[in-house]
């Protein structure tokens, strides 16, 4: 029955309904594995304020699990598109979950590091073969692709809902308790990934005509997005906390909306690209990100400001679920490479930039930073511009592009 569903086409299950029958094991998934990510700035103001790390120490940490999770995205993407591996999905999952967890147990700073760099490898593991499977459920649809892209959108948005007040009343060693929830999604990914038959992956198997020209401006364009993403969610509760002067739960509460909205906008996003089409939907978002975060920045009441960091959210996250799908229709051979890519690489290059973000906070304060990324929207309207709708080819029958299964 799980196979039936997730080969069909859009026309076969093109409503809501049919959309999220086919799409819920990967969102479910996605959801829990970017629980992990999200994790990690929902955290960082607590080694600031409970282990007394710099802000340059709680930068790294972002660091750590950017490089984890960017560095292996490709040559996964690229065993991803060669071979089923039916085990690196939900090993991934799992590992994220065990290295984020035990990440609050230790007050050691080098070993918080590498707990946090091994939870970012566990999120590489994930993302392309998964993104690879999901390509598959989702057909050509962006709105079934959303839901996917939703599934990490919601795990960013439950972590601080969840992590702060666990932090708060308990302390950091509370990241423990969040461990089970990788392990159990893990056991669950393996078996649903048992009971698919290979016959059902060849008959999802896509290919066409590789465009790698644009395939690397969208590349950039995701590289600057998740340069502003990241920066926003590592330093928006320092934000409220040290130049709005607000509490520790309202700093997570802005987080908390941010990240919320994201959710809204990424589904948003898969609706309006469906009607409009996928590049006009990335321009837009890309455009309407620069008044939306300026207009945050120059509201110093610590309430009113709340319903636009929940704005923020939403405009900025409106290109993220479309931009994995253009990714890997611009690669229609190698949608684990496109998706390891989008998903992974490009999307925690971003925390590359963190320590320089973290040197201009030092001398600046969180407000500084912010500043900073609140010009960066600019780059991305004009990258995007040299993105075009890709062009439909004809799939390659199955039997001439083989899914070995080890």
């Amino acid at each position: 029955m799980t196979t039936i569903q997730e080969t069909s086409t859009p026309r076969e299950a093109g409503g809501p309904t049919g959309h999220w029958r086919r799409m819920r094991i990967w969102a479910g998934a996605h959801a829990v594995d970017d629980f992990y990510q999200g994790l990690v700035p929902a955290a960082v103001p607590y080694f600031v304020l409970q282990r007394d790390f710099s802000y340059v120490q709680a930068s790294g940490l972002a660091l750590a699990a950017t490089l984890g999770s960017a560095l292996p995205q490709v040559p996964i993407g690229l065993l991803a598109d060669r071979f089923r591996l039916r085990w690196m999905s939900p090993l991934g999952v799992s590992l994220a979950g065990i290295g984020a967890g035990l990440s609050g147990l230790t007050p050691s700073y080098p070993l918080v590091f590498a707990l946090l760099l091994m939870a970012g490898v566990g999120v590489a593991m994930f993302h392309p073969p998964a993104g690879r499977d999901a390509r598959r459920a989702a057909g050509g649809s962006a709105t079934a692709m959303s839901y996917f892209a939703a599934g990490g959108s919601v795990g960013f948005f439950v972590a601080p809902a969840l992590v702060t007040p666990a932090l708060d009343s308990l302390g950091m060693g509370a990241t423990a308790l969040f461990i089970p929830p990788a392990v159990l999604m893990g056991f669950v990914l393996l078996r649903h990934h048992n009971r698919t038959s290979d016959t059902a992956v060849k008959k999802g198997q896509r290919q066409g005509k590789d465009r790698p020209g644009r395939f690397a401006a969208l590349t950039a364009v995701e590289v600057v997005r998740s340069t502003i993403s990241t920066g926003l969610n590592t330093f928006i509760s320092l934000y409220w906390i040290r130049h709005l002067e607000a509490s520790s739960g309202l700093g997570g509460l802005a987080l908390t909306l941010a990240l919320g909205g994201g959710v809204a906008g990424t589904l948003l996003g898969g609706r309006l690209a469906d009607h409009f089409g996928m590049v006009r939907t990335v321009q837009i978002g890309n455009a309407a990100m620069l008044p939306a975060l300026w207009l945050m920045l120059i509201c110093d009441d610590k309430y009113v400001a709340l319903p636009l960091a929940l704005l923020v959210g939403l405009i900025s996250n409106i290109p993220f679920a479309v931009l994995i799908k253009l990714g890997q229709d611009y690669l229609p051979s190698r949608p684990g490479t496109a998706a390891g890519v989008t998903l992974g690489l490009a999307m925690s290059a971003g925390g590359l930039f963190m320590p320089l973000l973290g040197i201009i906070a030092t001398h600046y304060g969180p407000r500084g930073a912010l500043a900073v990324l609140a010009t960066v929207p600019v780059l991305a309207m004009l990258l995007s511009a040299f993105l075009r709708e890709p062009v439909q080819d004809e799939p390659v029958p199955a039997e001439d592009t083989p899914l070995t299964a080890p």
